[in-house]
């Protein structure tokens, strides 16, 4: 008979397998505030939502909007994010790079896999 499986087993085996695809060759890594950024993007991308630079700048829980937009450059140069032109030439829109798609397929692939047993 199979052992019952906690919640929390999903959970710890999405990590393992998360971390494993971690090791594939793809975009260089981000550090804490690059991924709370990135998670920020990707919501807004989910919602259908405009995310412009300005409106992250504002956002006082990311820091500084000086360190934002440091971030936002690292995050650009690394292929996480791109930046496009709205109809406002002062105003960039945020979105994910089809790299950063791409890893968010295989983290869902992984979470997929981990609720499944696997």
């Amino acid at each position: 008979m199979k052992p019952r499986t906690r919640p929390a087993d999903v959970y710890l085996r999405f990590l393992q397998l998360a971390e494993a695809i971690r090791g594939l060759p793809s975009l260089p890594p981000l550090d804490p505030l690059e991924e709370r950024v990135l998670a920020l993007v990707a919501s807004a991308r989910q919602k259908h939502e405009r995310l412009s630079v300005r409106d992250l700048m504002a956002r006082s829980e990311l820091g500084a909007p000086a360190t934002i937009h440091t971030r936002l450059k690292s995050m650009r140069a690394k292929g996480w994010i791109m930046l496009s032109d709205t109809e406002d030439a002062r105003r960039k829109q945020v979105d994910l790079t089809q790299a950063a798609m791409l890893h968010f397929d295989r983290l869902s692939s992984c979470l997929l896999k981990a609720a499944q047993g696997g």
